[in-house]
């Protein structure tokens, strides 16, 4: 293996789309084996993946977004393409070199309504599909969201940012000398919630709520005061009220798992609760027949982890029944049935996405289906799907290839109706994945792993192994494609990735045995897994890495204060000290009522128990810590408190800062790309050559 730091210029450089005369060398056929290279760095700006599908309301056409990357730009790209629900016709529908997102049908499938970067700012559109002619509806100030179209087809709801005047104190300052150079005036912040990662420090004001015609006008503000408005907005039958999930409790800050989903009348104003559960509710979805609201609803059981269940109601908020009380399972979407029977919902299940029916009644049948292939840098469980005429159109995926469509239909039988990737395929060697099976050491608990082996694999051969961590904790890798694990199985390295207890997608009690008691056991499956690896043979046993991203890099930093096991460990955007963390991080209402057992100050020796800093003592495993500069979520004191301590034990260490990168580092494609680089290049720094 070689240093890959150097790749890292190359991929500014280069941009290696699939061979467009490639048809011409292979006969439609896949290239043999030996023409084909494993992936490299740049093969990330090859890359395309389906979202947000709509079915059209006569179920026939299918328009989606075709997701990927300007290597120009550095910036992902979304554009609308259409099909046929069989897979014919597949044409682009708005293309280019700008953002076009969100398609929403018209009631009577005449129009589509999408958002648009075309004229600079995003902006709202409405196509007319049959003369193809285009309109801007009205003149925004800030990106919307939240497309809904009324059922009569005459408004667009949407939710935007709506500035609001900021708090000031008043101070008695001089006024400077004529031509005198003064600093800048301070920012004065009073508000629990003053910055989130990903978006900065926050603005004065709350996304709203509006409506506007859908033949064009001016948006009028259906919500105001501070409160947050606008998730998932669904109209009335009668088109005279919008649905909405919020929190508008005087004390919304400090409630991290509260809010009801409320009515807004677009003519008087009047705001109305339909519900009061003590925990969250969302994602209302109306019945066919305009009677019935389904929603999810997420109990507040003081607990680090909860899932949440299916609820229906009357559309007056009366009669709440909840649909799946057995299921204990992430549930991400609901959607009506086209009949208002059952509700169509996907959830992860053992690190899969997976798709049911559940009738009003509360029976659940599974379909034959998975979803997946949305997260490109790591395996996380992902997938997204729409319903309508007795068809599901979903982003089915594998562990060899991001999200394409694919159709089932009544019967079962399913569809694909995309291969998006299938240039890059034909030139590209890709990793096996296989699935591993084990149980705990601890308590003998089954734990889910999969391994990803290098291209042209011999068995009777030694390989290096690496380790890497999902982050959560409370999250789920899948046997799902990954990039950065694509990227190392194509230098040589044999993969390993898992979920240990604390993970989702197995039922609560799994994911809460490391509750108050995080890093703890989870440390003794991980290193499990790496001995079932090991036991197979093909493992060189002086040639084990380890590494992981937020809560999979303070695993890792536990990991190394364990155990000297490990030649080198990468440790991305790390808790190492959680004191500090809980109150430096963005979501710290949150984190200290979920995910403590009382204020951290009053708790300190515990915190101390399991933060990654009070092992670094033990620490002689060369490590490198990776974490963008504008990291809110795990701030980038907690990378420097441990590097310092690293450095001050004279532990071999570096430090890796990514320039304007928030949690989310590999957001921008290159960003992935130096993860990936500088991750493999410190491996490779201590391998045996």
């Amino acid at each position: 293996m070689k240093p890959w730091i150097a790749l890292i210029a190359m991929a500014v450089a280069a941009n290696s789309h699939a061979n467009p005369n490639l048809n011409e060398q292979t006969d439609g056929n896949a290239a043999s084996i030996e023409a084909m290279t494993p992936l490299t760095l740049t093969d990330v700006f090859a890359l395309e993946y389906a979202a947000e599908p709509q079915i059209s309301p006569d179920g026939r056409q299918v328009v989606y977004e075709r997701r990927s990357y300007d290597v120009m730009s550095d910036a992902s790209r979304s554009n609308l393409w259409q099909l046929n629900i069989d897979g014919s016709a597949h044409q682009p529908l708005l293309s280019g070199a700008v953002q076009y997102r969100q398609p929403r049908f018209s009631p009577d499938g005449e129009r589509l309504a999408y958002l648009s970067s075309v004229e600079g700012s995003t902006q709202l559109y409405v196509r007319w599909l049959t003369s193809g002619n285009t309109a801007r509806i009205a003149d925004l100030t800030a990106s919307p969201s939240s497309l809904s179209w009324s059922p009569d087809g005459h408004w667009l709801a949407f939710s935007m940012f709506t500035p609001a005047k900021p708090s000031r104190l008043a101070i008695d300052m001089p006024q400077p000398p004529k031509g005198a150079d003064w600093a800048d005036s301070a920012t004065y912040i009073d508000s629990v919630r003053y910055r989130s990662d990903g978006g900065g420090y926050h603005k004065s004001g709350q996304r709203q709520i509006y409506i506007v015609p859908s033949d064009g006008g001016t948006p009028t503000q259906l919500t105001s005061g501070d409160y947050p408005h606008g998730g998932g907005l669904v109209w009335s039958a009668d088109s005279s009220q919008i649905i909405f999930a919020g929190d508008r409790h005087s004390d919304w800050q400090m409630r991290s798992r509260q809010g009801d989903i409320f009515t807004v009348d677009i003519t008087t104003k009047k705001i109305s609760a339909l519900t009061n559960h003590s925990g969250v509710e969302s994602s209302p979805a109306l019945s066919p027949n305009g009677k019935l609201v389904a929603y999810l609803q997420l109990p507040d059981s003081n607990m680090s982890h909860v899932n949440p269940t299916v609820f229906v109601m009357n559309v007056d908020g009366s009669d709440k029944r909840e649909l799946t009380p057995t299921l204990d399972r992430p549930i991400n979407k609901i959607q009506w049935s086209d009949n208002g029977k059952s509700i169509y919902l996907s959830f992860v299940d053992h690190g899969t996405t997976k798709v049911a029916l559940v009738t009003l009644k509360g029976k659940l049948t599974t379909l034959d289906v998975e979803l997946g292939g949305q997260s490109l840098g790591r395996p996380y469980a992902s997938g997204d799907f729409t319903a309508a005429d007795g068809k599901v159109v979903f982003t089915g995926a594998d562990s060899h290839s991001p999200a394409d469509l694919s159709v089932v239909n009544t019967r079962g039988k399913i569809k694909q109706l995309t291969q998006l990737n299938q240039d890059l395929w034909r030139q590209r060697s890709v990793a096996p994945v296989q699935s591993l099976e084990l149980k705990s050491s601890v308590d003998g608990r089954a734990i889910d792993a999969w391994v990803a082996l290098p291209p042209n694999f011999d068995a009777t051969k030694r390989y290096p192994l690496i380790l890497e961590i999902h982050g959560g904790p409370h999250a789920a890798y899948g046997a799902n494609f990954s990039m950065e694990v694509q990227l190392m199985a194509a230098q040589g390295y044999v993969v390993v990735w898992a979920n240990p207890r604390g993970s989702s997608s197995y039922g609560s009690e799994f994911a809460n045995l490391i509750h108050h008691n995080y890093p703890s056991e989870d440390y003794n499956d991980l290193m499990d897994v790496v001995d079932v690896v090991q036991a197979k043979g093909y493992i060189d046993e002086e040639q084990l890495f380890v590494t992981g991203g937020s809560g999979g890099g303070t695993l890792t930093a536990w990991i190394v204060g364990k155990t000297d096991r490990f030649r080198a460990a990468v440790v991305a955007k790390p808790v190492i000290n959680w004191m500090s963390f809980t109150l430096t991080a963005d979501m710290y209402p949150y984190f200290s009522q979920y995910w403590m057992s009382a204020k951290p100050w009053t708790i300190a020796d515990h915190l101390w128990q399991h933060s990654p800093l009070s092992l670094v003592g033990n620490v002689t495993t060369p490590t490198m810590l990776l974490t963008g500069e504008v990291d809110y979520r795990t701030p980038i004191s907690e990378t420097e408190q441990y590097y310092q301590a690293l450095q001050l034990n004279h532990v071999d260490t570096a430090m890796v800062r990514i320039p304007g990168a928030s949690h989310g580092i590999t957001a921008r494609p290159s960003n992935l790309m130096q993860k990936v680089a500088y991750i493999l290049a410190w491996f490779d720094k201590y391998s045996e050559q």
